[in-house]
């Protein structure tokens, strides 16, 4: 493929806006489709607004799907008035919604007997980053097909990540999900604590805000191949470094612990880290 295409998007919404706009900076013709009328609107000076997703499939050389359920998918590209309708060989998906692997299956299926390759791209970064064309794409698909959709995916992404084969793109996203929504909570409950011990919740975000620059927040123990526990195999003075971070996580949130205690406050997510600590530490359980 030539880098300039004729680009689709089926999905206007926060994510996709921000993909449709990357995708004009970038230089390539733009076809845009929503059921929302002043979605499109926003477009209508530097984009062909498209009737359909029939419409978009017959114009576009990639089309990229950000809706935001697996029906809303199916529909769009699978079904009777879908993309894949009007799409022949040598043209692309680019899935960049969060749905389950088995809808990507299905899409890649009924794409593949028409000669049009599939690629799934998870992202990360929130609207603001899609409006600045900087998301973080995790993509899964065969080298080929990546590699032909690279001057697409890179026109709205400041990082395009490989994570695999078809599939691995939308695995890493919901594994990504899991840290955000799982910190979210752990916030929650520190706040919690914290209100019910009188500190100031702008002052605690302020220091959580300043000291993750610093530490690295959740990935800073994101550094080994593997989440299994240290062998013997293992670079024992990592091991024995990683054992005194867990005794002194194990001290910390038990303190953490005897104040909600005092406190009158449930802190669940707390409770079970502080009994499964070990294994974020790599400790034989």
């Amino acid at each position: 493929m030539s880098s300039k295409q004729v680009v689709g998007v089926i999905g206007l919404g926060d994510i996709g806006a921000g993909v449709a706009s990357g995708v004009v900076r970038a230089g390539h013709d733009l076809v845009v489709c929503d059921i929302r009328a002043d979605a499109t609107a926003g477009f209508a000076d530097r984009a062909t607004i498209a009737s359909g997703p029939t419409d978009v499939g017959r114009r576009a050389d990639v089309v990229i799907v950000a809706v935001v359920t697996d029906a809303q998918l199916l529909a769009v590209l699978t079904g009777p008035e879908g993309a894949l309708s009007t799409m022949g060989a040598g043209k692309s998906v680019i899935i960049v919604s969060t749905v389950s692997i088995e809808t990507v299956r299905a899409v890649a299926g009924a794409a593949g007997a028409k000669g049009v390759a599939v690629v799934d791209c998870g992202v990360s970064g929130g609207p603001s980053s899609a409006v600045a064309g900087e998301l973080v794409a995790m993509v899964g698909g065969s080298d080929a097909d990546v590699e032909a959709a690279l001057p697409v995916l890179e026109s709205f992404s400041s990082d395009v990540v490989r994570m695999g084969e078809l599939g691995a793109g939308l695995r890493a996203k919901l594994a990504r999900n899991i840290i955000q929504y799982v910190s979210w909570m752990a916030a929650y409950e520190a706040q919690r604590l914290a209100e019910a011990a009188g500190v100031s919740l702008t002052r605690l975000a302020r220091v959580v805000k300043a000291s993750d620059a610093k530490i690295g927040g959740a990935t800073t123990l994101m550094f080994r191949r593997t989440v299994e526990p240290f062998g013997p195999d293992d670079d024992q003075s990592l091991a024995g470094a990683m054992a005194t971070a867990a005794g002194l996580a194990h001290k910390d949130l038990t303190a953490a612990l005897q104040l909600a205690a005092e406190l009158g406050v449930e802190l669940p997510v707390t409770a079970l880290s502080e009994a499964r600590i070990d294994r974020v530490f790599g400790m034989p359980q």
